[in-house]
């Protein structure tokens, strides 16, 4: 019953752990001269997960570039991070009312 869905919302767990540890790699490289950020592609990355592929670390495109070549915004970074923490939220709750239905039913089923 829950395996299914609990398979995705565990991969989509993964991606999101691993984009929120390349985030706060960013972070810690900001001022690291001619570090450049990484990223992941999330929505392509999300249906390459169902597909048990690893997530693909990208070079971000198009960051504006500081003198000693590094293109690390904090505030782009502290976003993807609070973007990351509500998807990990949403997941986590889905798996949550998931778990609480199954329970419900072996409950229920084990009274009668």
């Amino acid at each position: 019953m829950l395996d299914g869905l609990a398979s995705r919302i565990e991969r989509y767990m993964d991606l999101v752990s691993a984009r929120q540890k390349l985030v706060a790699s960013n972070i810690a490289n900001a001022d690291t001269p001619g570090y450049k950020t990484r990223d992941i592609d999330f929505q392509s990355e999300f249906q390459s997960a169902i597909a048990n592929a690893l997530p693909a670390v990208i070079e971000v495109p198009g960051l504006k570039v500081k003198n000693d070549g590094n293109n690390v915004s904090v505030d782009r970074e502290s976003r993807l991070l609070a973007e990351n923490a509500l998807r990990f939220n949403v997941a986590t709750e889905l798996m949550r009312s998931e778990i609480q239905t199954l329970h419900a039913a072996i409950t229920e089923g084990s009274s009668t």
